[in-house]
């Protein structure tokens, strides 16, 4: 009798390790599940944060020769040498901050996009586990030597 508790014992042990074994697979199939998606909507809010720079860097740049054309046309309205002077060193000016303006931005996105990175220490379980089902088959041990 004593032989039959110690077999129920090891197929419970063996059971209950498979068990864990196969939860840990799924959890883990699961994980890289989510992190595909994670990664996917990384992916996507980074494409869109390129696209939006990408149309603020053309929306200044518009701006810049607008206000650079129309600066021109007083000056010379005025009768003043558009290139030359304090005329050239607005203008000039005028290039300088938009080139700020565009180099703070630059660093705005690069910050964005570095920010949503995910990890890769993301725990998958795996081994915790593995861990428990070793814990498991140790008690059963433990039952059968006592």
């Amino acid at each position: 009798m004593a032989a039959l508790a110690s077999l129920a014992t090891v197929v419970g042990a063996g059971a209950s390790v498979y068990g864990s074994v196969r939860q840990a697979q799924q959890q883990n199939a699961l994980n890289r599940a989510q992190v595909q998606i994670s990664q996917q909507q990384e992916a996507a809010r980074q494409e869109a944060l390129r696209v939006q720079q990408a149309a603020d860097a053309e929306a200044r740049q518009r701006t810049l020769a607008r206000t650079i054309a129309t600066t021109r046309a007083r000056l010379a309205a005025s009768g003043l040498s558009p290139d030359g002077g304090s005329a050239g060193a607005l203008t000039a000016g005028l290039t300088q901050e938009a080139a700020a303006a565009q180099d703070a931005d630059d660093a705005t996105l690069r910050a964005r996009l570095a920010q949503g990175r995910v990890s890769l220490l993301n725990p998958d379980g795996t081994f915790a586990a593995l861990l428990q089902s070793g814990r498991t088959f140790g008690f059963a041990a433990r039952s059968l030597l006592d």
